[in-house]
């Protein structure tokens, strides 16, 4: 599984589908395709796309929303980047620009083209966290509910194989403030499984 996983990283590392696309919003950016995926980690993130600051860096989930979503995980830095223990894999890789100001959503071609392959390489993945409504709508399909509060607030339906998340942007601050029940349910569970699957920050 590791040279498929080796070979397909490649060719993702070299994809330019969308290059076209990208060079026509309003960032002008060429595609920089930000992805980590894993034939040894047990927990698999699954996000939307990369934002602009990702695209810059090159590293996930490297903003503010990355120290919720670790927050929310209960790991550092090191145990969040460490390849080994985690994989990170958006829905699409590169960041897909900006229309009027706001980030466009991901290509639908990018999960087309790559996913199920990458998917296949990793079957030691146990728990997938599925982040927003593209994320769950791929991995959930049929199953998510109709609005992602809906589809997390039954998340007990998805568990111990997936667990569907709101986006940890600052955006989502209010979202946070008015459902409770999400921090005093599903991240009790989500820090517990983190720490059997992945192991304590620093380990």
């Amino acid at each position: 599984m590791e040279e498929t996983l080796t070979l397909i990283q490649s060719q993702i590392t070299g994809c330019r589908l969308c290059a076209d696309r990208f060079a026509a919003t309003e960032t002008r950016h060429a595609p920089r395709p930000v992805v980590r995926p894993s034939t040894t980690a047990r927990v698999l993130i699954v996000g939307q796309a990369p934002g602009a600051r990702v695209h810059a860096s090159g590293i996930p989930f490297d903003d503010r929303s990355g120290d919720r979503l670790r927050d929310w995980l209960g790991v550092d830095r090191a145990t969040f980047y460490d390849q080994s223990r985690l994989a990170i894999v958006p829905m699409a890789f590169c960041f897909p620009g900006y229309r009027k100001g706001s980030d466009l959503p991901p290509p639908p071609i990018c999960a087309r083209t790559w996913r199920a392959g990458l998917m296949a390489a990793m079957p030691q993945i146990e728990l997938i966290l599925v982040i927003g409504q593209y994320a769950q709508g791929w991995h959930m399909g049929a199953e998510k509910k109709r609005t992602v509060t809906d589809t997390v607030r039954a998340w007990r339906e998805y568990t111990p194989h997936l667990l569907p998340l709101p986006h940890p942007s600052w955006r989502n601050t209010a979202w946070l403030r008015r459902n409770a029940w999400f921090e005093e349910e599903v991240l009790p569970w989500l820090k517990a499984e983190v720490a059997r699957l992945v192991g304590s920050p620093g380990r």
